[in-house]
């Protein structure tokens, strides 16, 4: 009898808990009701069987339970019971699937006059690709990911000559305008997930997949990675500005080409044999400025930044915002400068020695004596700081 009683309080309890609950979904900011449709359908078919199977489990507890003099009778099978739980079981399984089948196949279809951006997933940050004048993107590989292009573009492709670059967390799309999301991964399985436009897709590495949408509402939405990606996962996060057309127009204006990436590093020319190289305001940059600029797109193309903020921010590593000239404590109680040797054997070989706090996270990675001197150039330039906080780690 109370095992009945428990059942009836739990049902009870659970439709109420489903009116009143704080989590319901995020007001919707794009074109997908259907997404939402085909939740309210998926909730309510087991919501009903939820009811009934638990309802009718605890008459059956209090209609049989035992009383004395009463055996309970054998039957092995009943084939007209046996029908009607198969019929009813399938027919709830298409109810289910059927209108998620229907929406899944428009979702992978987009319009022809979408706009395409391309989104690349690495442990763990986010990168976006635009189509420059020419409409087109570029062909890709992972054969060509350097310091300097770490979307993988190939240089040898005049499609991709032209197309916009944003290396970072943020991205802004224009109001109303369907728009086609290219997704590809550099490392492992992500998921590009923004919860008011309903839209997510895994990320699988070696392909890619793709969906659309169109933004409703002007705004700044979360970016999140709805896959378990490492240690850094919960720290994949990203900002999507949606905003008017010629808002849009005018960030779109501000970003770099993929030619004007590789230019900024590409080597000056040398001189005619016999004359002497005339300085250029371009060759005359202070060499410091140009490591701080190569540091800093290491930091984004290996990863550094999903780990070390730059704004003193905790993460999980250390944050680089006053790590150097500041001195750390290792987990065997010694302790030493942040210097340019300091930094030196942290990035060539981050589990020789743990600063005390944090783990041997960070993974051993190849880098070249001009790269470790790049990113001890830009960690230099995020300021210097003298007190004693154990705040660097792997």
């Amino acid at each position: 009898m109370a095992i009945a009683i428990a059942l009836v309080v739990i049902v009870v309890a659970s439709v109420l808990f489903h009116f009143v609950s704080p989590w319901w979904a995020t007001p919707l900011a794009s074109n997908w009701k259907q997404m939402d449709d085909t939740l309210t359908i998926t909730l309510v078919i087991t919501g009903f069987f939820f009811i009934v199977i638990n309802l009718f489990i605890g008459y059956v507890v209090w209609r049989y339970r035992h009383r004395a003099g009463h055996r309970a009778a054998y039957q092995p099978e009943n084939r007209k019971l046996e029908l009607w739980l198969i019929g009813l079981t399938a027919i709830g399984i298409i109810a289910m699937l059927a209108p998620g089948l229907i929406v899944y196949a428009d979702y992978v279809r987009p319009p022809r006059d979408a706009m395409v951006v391309e989104v690349v997933g690495q442990q763990w940050q986010w990168a976006f690709r635009f189509p420059g004048k020419s409409g087109q993107l570029g062909t890709s590989d992972a054969r060509f990911v350097t310091a300097t292009n770490p979307l993988g573009i190939n240089p040898d492709d005049p499609r991709g000559q032209d197309n916009i670059i944003v290396v970072g967390p943020e991205v802004h799309l224009p109001l109303n305008r369907p728009v086609k999301v290219l997704l590809r991964s550099k490392d492992v399985l992500h998921d590009f997930y923004v919860p008011p436009i309903r839209a997510r897709m895994n990320m699988v590495p070696g392909m890619v997949t793709s969906f659309w949408f169109t933004p409703t509402q002007a705004g700044k939405f979360d970016i999140l990675c709805a896959q378990l990606c490492g240690v850094g996962h919960y720290n994949m996060r990203g900002h999507m500005v949606v905003e008017d057309q010629a808002s849009f127009d005018a960030w779109l204006a501000k970003q770099q080409t993929f030619a004007m990436t590789m230019a900024k590093t590409a080597p000056p020319m040398a001189a005619a044999p016999g004359t002497a190289a005339t300085p250029t305001p371009e060759t005359t940059v202070a060499s410091g400025t140009d490591l701080v600029e190569q540091g800093r797109a290491l930091a984004q193309s290996k990863g550094c930044v999903a780990c070390h903020s730059v704004d003193g921010k905790p993460g999980v590593g250390p944050t680089w915002k006053g790590l150097y000239g500041s001195t750390q404590t290792f987990a065997d109680g010694s302790s030493a400068p942040v210097d340019d040797a300091f930094l030196k054997t942290e990035i060539v070989d981050p589990h020789a020695r743990l600063i005390k706090g944090f783990g041997p996270l960070m993974p051993p990675m190849p880098v070249s004596d001009a790269e470790v001197a790049a990113l001890t150039a830009y960690i230099r330039s995020l300021g210097s700081g003298a007190a004693a906080t154990p705040q660097a780690g792997k």
